[in-house]
C-alpha cells in the first residue's frame, strides 16, 4: 500500500466516523448500533487510549486496529438504506468538521473522573 492509498483510507475512515456521529443522533438507528456508535465516537475523541501512544509501535497499533474495527462493526449494525441516507446528508452538510469543541465534553468527563479518583484514593 502506497502513501496515496493510505491517505485515501484515512479520509474514508474520517468520513465514516462523521456519518456514525450523525447515525448516533438519528432516532431511526437501532439501539445496539447507537451503543457501538457511542463507543466509537467516545474512543475517537478520547484523550486516553487503551495502550498509550508513547509506547513504541503498540501505542499506535491499537488506533490502527481498534478504530477501523469499531467503525466496521458500527456501520454493519446500521441498516444499509439508513446509512446511505445519513451519508448523503453528511456529504451535503459538512458542519460537523467545524464542531471541534464537542471534544471538550469528553475531556471534561475524563478530568472529572481523574479528580474523583484522586479524591477517593489519594487524598486522606
Amino acid at each position: 500500500m502506497n502513501f496515496k492509498q493510505l491517505q485515501q483510507k484515512l479520509k474514508d475512515l474520517k468520513q465514516e466516523s462523521i456519518t456514525i456521529y450523525y447515525a448516533l443522533r438519528d432516532k431511526r438507528t437501532p439501539l445496539i448500533a447507537k451503543i457501538f456508535a457511542g463507543i466509537t465516537i467516545a474512543y475517537l475523541l478520547s484523550p486516553i487510549d487503551l495502550i498509550p501512544d508513547f509506547i513504541p509501535v503498540l501505542g499506535i497499533l491499537d488506533d490502527l486496529i481498534l478504530v477501523p474495527i469499531l467503525i466496521k462493526i458500527t456501520v454493519s449494525l446500521i441498516p444499509d438504506d439508513l446509512y446511505a441516507e445519513i451519508k448523503e446528508n453528511v456529504n451535503a452538510d459538512e458542519k460537523l468538521q467545524k464542531r471541534w469543541y464537542l471534544a471538550i465534553l469528553v475531556i471534561a468527563i475524563y478530568v472529572a473522573l481523574l479528580i474523583f479518583l484522586y479524591l477517593k484514593f489519594f487524598k486522606k
